[in-house]
């Protein structure tokens, strides 16, 4: 097992739960008989890897997990490659990785459907918005009840939780990433820089998702390609104390969401992957000038009586 900081899992097989974990050597490799995955699109099954996507043009594929997780609390370790003969900006579209009530419904997200129910970690290889101050390849994370929609021309900024930049394309090492879920704290961290250490990406309290959801992965290329491969992916249970009134809650029936000051949709593009401002819109502008305008009378009135108390000082001393 590969050595992990204390805040994540050390890895050990005690907490693997395998009815979720997709290892090599892959069961039924290269035909349809994986008990527990099922895949579907250009998806290939090899000894090696899995890949959801060659390195072609206008492609899609996914793997998913047929079995619903009803774990609170879990982590997922998911070791992936992605490659291919594009250069810098000529290449696409990017990986997913799902935690969803629905599966195997390809759609435009990354080769899975939109408006879904769950959560989604994606890591963008290509910028569509040209305007964008971002570095690509960029992870995210978006939590959606069904009534968002992802939308690929601005990247998924309005629906974006939170992220970072990851040079995690066309690496000669192995690249990994982690995802933790824990009493309402989703932790993305990442290791593509061949140091066997995890690097901070996304920190996000207030996260509800409810269980009996499912894992899966998925990928999709356009008029760009690239090679989009999963070697493993492994989910461990975490072992953590809940409050006694959690015992009295339905899991399953809870709506995914997030407890934000601020909906994503008022933040505006940070390459940071943090929130911050939104931009001034016309009402903001108003309120802006109004309350400029009541300091500048404020000020006036306040000026008006210093002065008046100044002159009449002035007419007792002479």
């Amino acid at each position: 097992p590969r050595p992990a900081p204390a805040e994540l899992t050390d890895g050990n097989s005690e907490h693997l739960k395998r009815e979720h974990s997709l290892m090599k050597p892959y069961q039924g490799a290269g035909s349809a008989a994986m008990p527990l995955w099922d895949f579907q699109g250009s998806t290939m099954v090899t000894s090696q890897y899995v890949r959801l996507t060659p390195d072609e043009r206008s492609r899609e594929g996914s793997i998913w997990n047929r079995v619903p997780c009803f774990l609170k609390d879990w982590e997922l370790h998911v070791h992936f490659k992605i490659h291919g003969a594009g250069k810098k900006n000529l290449h696409g579209d990017g990986l997913a990785l799902w935690y969803t009530q629905d599966r195997l419904t390809p759609g435009p997200v990354f080769g899975s459907k939109d408006n879904f129910h769950g959560l989604a970690i994606f890591l963008d290889t290509y910028p569509n918005d040209e305007a964008t101050e971002r570095v690509f390849p960029y992870i995210s994370a978006m939590v959606n009840n069904g009534s968002l929609t992802y939308d690929h021309s601005k990247d998924g900024r309005w629906t974006e939780l939170a992220g970072c930049s990851a040079d995690l394309r066309n690496q000669n090492h192995d690249t990994f990433l982690a995802v933790r879920y824990s009493r309402g704290r989703l932790t993305v961290m990442t290791d593509v820089e061949d140091k066997n250490e995890w690097k901070n990406c996304i920190d996000i309290a207030g996260v509800q998702l409810p269980t009996g959801y499912f894992f899966g992965a998925s990928a999709g290329t356009g008029d760009l390609s690239d090679n989009h491969d999963i070697i493993s992916m492994k989910l461990f249970q975490l072992m953590v104390e809940h409050p006694v009134e959690d015992d009295t809650v339905d899991w399953t029936k809870i709506e995914p969401r997030v407890s934000l000051l601020k909906s994503p949709k008022d933040n505006v593009d940070d390459p940071t992957g943090n929130f911050r401002s939104g931009p001034l819109t016309g009402w903001k502008v108003f309120l802006l000038l109004l309350c400029a305008l009541l300091g500048i009378i404020v000020c006036a009135v306040v000026g008006a009586v210093v002065f008046q108390k100044r002159q009449e000082r002035n007419k007792r001393f002479y």
